[in-house]
């Protein structure tokens, strides 16, 4: 949907966000083995983490996987945990203070990277296996988002996640 850029809902979704903070970094080495969480990675363009299993197109749209500390804190209140490690869902990164979906159609920093919103990540069956019933639906909508990494760098944790303005 293409919104005439002086409309009011345009200038409500190009409006400022706060800035987000990266929180977690976890590398997929394999598929089906454990999540390695690291302190700091670097994100190389078109092809995701260094050190992640995920080896796709340059112009693939799951090449870093989001999720924010937030709705793993509503994952875990569905489930009726008192928490969920960001491990469990098998994404990349996890942010606090931010909504990711605000995010979508736009580019963003972490570190020194920069990336594209690529679409919504959303749950597999995986997650009955993981979580057991009802797991599943527990993840639906809360899954986070994919990027595409436009310039590569160097994250690491406590590292500010902020919307880049459009090209003018």
């Amino acid at each position: 949907m293409t919104l005439p850029p002086n409309s009011p809902l345009a200038r409500l979704l190009d409006a400022p966000m706060r800035p987000g903070r990266l929180v977690w970094i976890g590398l997929r080495p394999e598929r089906r083995a454990p999540v390695v969480e690291v302190d700091q990675a670097l994100l190389e363009p078109g092809r995701g983490l260094a050190g992640d299993r995920w080896r796709g197109a340059a112009t693939g749209a799951r090449q870093v996987t989001l999720v924010s500390a937030e709705h793993l804190r509503a994952i875990a209140g569905f489930l009726g945990l008192d928490a969920v490690a960001p491990s469990r869902l098998r994404r990349n990164l996890v942010v606090e203070g931010v909504n990711l979906l605000a995010l979508k159609g736009a580019r963003f920093r972490i570190g020194n990277a920069l990336l594209e919103y690529s679409g919504e990540c959303h749950p597999c069956s995986r997650m009955e296996e993981e979580f057991g019933p009802g797991g599943y639906n527990a993840v639906r909508g809360h899954g986070g988002i994919t990027a595409r990494v436009i310039e590569g760098g160097a994250i690491r944790i406590g590292d500010a996640l902020a919307r880049v303005a459009p090209p003018a």
